[in-house]
């Protein structure tokens, strides 16, 4: 219980972290069943709640997604908290774009390059970098 008061917790990360305390792989998942019974474990949550921390980080779609993935979310809660989250991913691009270059566009065709590769490792889509960078650059 510890473990949930902190932040929420995926199922795998929580099983993972309880079996590191103990072999008992039977009574883990036991605990595990009931905790989300009892609504105490979400998964629906947990992923609302990873989607929204994110964003609030400046990451995109698909760093989200592979983040929740290595979680052990299934793919339709992931689908589910990305289509909730009520995010503009061009806005959120365009943000984390001038919180590391600046206001300034980026002018140069290598500077505009280098600036889609870090909002590619940031996970955001081809579509979402060039708008981001195309309204950067409109802004001007």
């Amino acid at each position: 219980m510890d473990l949930l008061a902190r932040r929420e917790h995926s199922r795998l990360e929580l099983r993972r972290k309880l079996l590191a305390r103990t072999h008992a792989e039977d009574l883990v998942d036991e605990v595990l069943d009931r905790l989300q019974q009892e609504r105490i474990l979400d998964e629906e949550r947990f992923a609302e709640q990873f989607v929204s921390s994110r964003t609030g980080r400046g990451q995109g779609p698909a760093k989200i997604r592979a983040q929740l993935r290595k979680r052990g979310v299934g793919e339709s809660l992931i689908d589910t908290a990305l289509a909730e989250a009520e995010c503009n991913w061009v806005a959120l691009a365009a943000a984390a774009r001038r919180k590391r270059f600046g206001a300034a566009s980026p002018g140069a065709y290598r500077e505009r390059a280098r600036q889609a590769r870090f909002l590619k490792s940031r996970g955001f889509e081809y579509g979402q970098i060039q708008a981001a960078l195309d309204l950067e650059g409109d802004s001007d």
